[in-house]
């Protein structure tokens, strides 16, 4: 099976996996911390908002099922792309909503999804996702990884928009 790998950022990470696990075409998920200015960032030091590091989730998917432009059109979805640094009621840096491209061309797509989205006036505010290169991916601690199949009821603000 083909894989490529995406990084998309849009508040707390556990909301953000338990739906991408479920569409299509996916094979794995990680959260994770990236982005940052430190070396094996910890989920101590990244809550604290110091570190510049965003709550991520590195996705694993199959480009022959879900294609990039796909995937995007999910994360736009499932978070709030027009606050700055805050979802729901998750407020700091590491909350921020942000497309980490691995390639030239997940960044034209990035590019020309944010563009049909803001023309289309899905969103009543500007759109503030950042696009940017990929850095050092550090997977969270172990009770993070699918933490709403663990904890079922547990926090979450995202949920699929029409």
């Amino acid at each position: 099976m083909e894989k490529e790998t995406a990084t998309l950022a849009g508040g707390c990470f556990w909301g953000m996996e338990e739906i991408i696990k479920g569409i299509p075409g996916v094979s794995n998920t990680t959260v994770g911390y990236t982005g940052g200015e430190i070396e094996n960032p910890t989920y101590q030091i990244v809550r604290l908002g110091t570190s510049n590091h965003a709550e991520s989730v590195q996705v694993e998917f199959d480009p022959k099922k879900l294609s990039y432009k796909e995937l995007l059109g999910y994360f736009f979805r499932m978070h709030d792309p027009t606050t700055l640094n805050q979802q729901g009621n998750d407020k700091g840096t590491q909350y921020r909503s942000v497309i980490f491209y691995h390639s030239e061309e997940q960044k034209k797509v990035a590019e020309e999804v944010i563009k049909e989205i803001t023309e289309a006036k899905k969103w009543p505010r500007p759109i503030v996702t950042k696009i940017v290169p990929a850095q050092k991916f550090y997977a969270a601690e172990d009770y993070h990884q699918d933490y709403l199949k663990k904890n079922p009821g547990g926090y979450t603000c995202h949920w699929l928009r029409d």
